[in-house]
Parts: C-alpha cells; structure tokens; sequence
C-alpha cells in the first residue's frame, strides 16, 4: 500500500520504556531531516527532565525542551517539560498548559495527539510506543479522525505493551511495526519531503 499524503509533522508518545525506546528512533534521524518531531514521555511532575538534553548530545537533528509560544520548526524534536501538557496551536506554535491530568499524567499523549490532529490534520502521523496504561489510544483515533497516519509499537517488543494494545484496540487500522521499522519509516517520511 502506498500512502502519497505529505507528512509535515511526527507526534509520539511513550512512558515505561520510553529511553530504550526512543534511544532506536532518535537518533536514526539524519542531519538535515526535514520533519518537526514531538514527543510526550510520562513522567513524574516532581522530577527534572533531562530527556532534551541527553537526547541531543547522542541526535543528529536538534532536541529541545518544549517552550510555550515557540514556533515549530523542522529538523527538530520538542519534549514536553515535566508537568505540563504539550498543545499544537492552529498557526503550527507550541504551547504548555497546566490543566488536569490525563490518566493521571501531566504531559498527556492524547492532550499533544487531538491538538496536533485539529492543527496538522492529513499531515500528521502519530506514534504510540511502550507503556504502562491506555494514554494515547485516544489521541491516536484523533490523528486517524482527521486524516493522518497511525503508527504502533508491536507490543511483543514493548517494555511495557499496555499502552500499544490500547492503541491497537482503538485504532485497528494503524501499522503495527518493530521500533527498527518505525525508524526507517520516519528516515523515509523525511526523504519523501524533501524530494
């Protein structure tokens, strides 16, 4: 099956696991890779976060924490800080709440996936890695809803593989692959752009 919509932008989540994880996709991005990455990984709200800044040291493209108002730009990939929720704003800038908890979790996956769905729409492809509850399944309906690609963990692979089966379960149409597949799928995304 060939799939000829853009990309323009990549949303993923994850939690227990979530270093080993992203360790495989990350830093198998190129230098150069055209595509704004995002990135929700649970954590506890008391705890400094240190994702950016180790990712960035071992990353071809640049990562950074998230800052609210700052504009998306490509080539990069944007954790949500510790106790905030991640939100795409319809002009493509990020932006940090501090509402309730989603699943008891602040960043919440579905929070950063349904606001990334109503900005990105068709050009958004949402990826749920391993984790311990269902945050997420619902985010990625919401990427599918509006047109865009649904990407899953095979949870046989995942640390923790409640959250993929969530996933699966509320979107049984989403490609189910091996965190090595998913990272030559996202080197190919960014390709197909900048062709």
């Amino acid at each position: 099956m060939t799939d000829d919509r853009a990309c323009e932008a990549i949303v993923i989540g994850a939690s227990a696991g979530a270093f080993e994880a992203l360790s495989v996709l990350l830093p198998a991005l190129p230098a150069g890779y055209a595509l704004p990455v995002l990135i929700v990984v649970h954590m506890r709200a008391d705890t400094q976060s240190v994702l950016a800044d180790l990712f960035d040291a071992k990353c071809a493209i640049a990562v950074r924490e998230a800052e609210d108002k700052a504009m998306i730009a490509g080539g990069t990939a944007y954790f949500a800080p510790p106790d905030y929720h991640l939100l795409v704003e319809k002009d493509r800038s990020l932006a940090l709440s501090n509402e309730e908890p989603v699943f008891f979790s602040r960043p919440s996956i579905d929070v950063l996936f349904e606001s990334a769905a109503d900005a990105y729409g068709p050009g958004l492809t949402g990826i749920i890695l391993t984790g311990a509850n269902q945050d997420g399944a619902k985010g990625l309906r919401a990427v599918v809803e509006a047109g865009g690609r649904a990407i899953v963990q095979t949870p046989a692979s995942a640390s923790a593989a409640a959250m993929p089966q969530a996933a699966i379960a509320q979107c049984p149409q989403a490609q189910v692959m091996t965190l090595d597949d998913i990272a030559a799928h996202l080197k190919n995304l960014g390709r197909k752009i900048r062709s």
